[in-house]
């Protein structure tokens, strides 16, 4: 069937939580191991500025193993997965340091694509948590 997968979205220029958030996600990669069936997805919310080529720049700084994407795409679509599709919080304010507000929660998604759970992804380590419960999704029978 399906990866499990842990999401975030974030934007390589952000000057604020976004490297605190991809930090976060080099541990729990390190942690995860050789689990072959899980995905870690990045997601760019500033479509604009994240070109492949940044992205692949930015993956390199954080270690990200090949199990761990990260995806940019239209930002009118991104956003709107963000706010409904995940249901958190995004905003944008121009001319502010920290163009782009949005949440630094980690997404836990199972095989069929069901949220399943929302982890700190800067303040609060529940690593340990999250791994506890990919785990658990790893052994429910698809």
């Amino acid at each position: 069937m399906g990866k499990v997968w842990i999401a975030d979205f974030f934007y390589t220029t952000c000057p604020g939580p976004c490297p605190m958030l991809s930090s976060r996600l080099t541990a729990t990669q390190e942690k995860l191991g050789d689990r072959k069936d899980v995905r870690l997805v990045s997601i760019s919310l500033d479509p604009a500025k994240d070109t492949p080529e940044v992205l692949k720049q930015y993956a390199e700084r954080f270690k990200a193993g090949p199990n761990w994407l990260f995806l940019t795409g239209d930002k009118a679509t991104t956003h709107a997965l963000v706010q409904t599709g995940f249901k958190l919080a995004i905003a944008e304010e121009r001319n502010n340091p920290e163009p782009i507000t949005h949440s630094t929660k980690l997404v836990l998604i199972d095989r069929e694509g069901w949220v399943r759970g929302f982890y700190e992804g800067v303040g609060q380590d529940q690593t340990e948590q999250l791994i506890t419960d990919v785990d658990k999704l790893l052994a429910e029978k698809p």
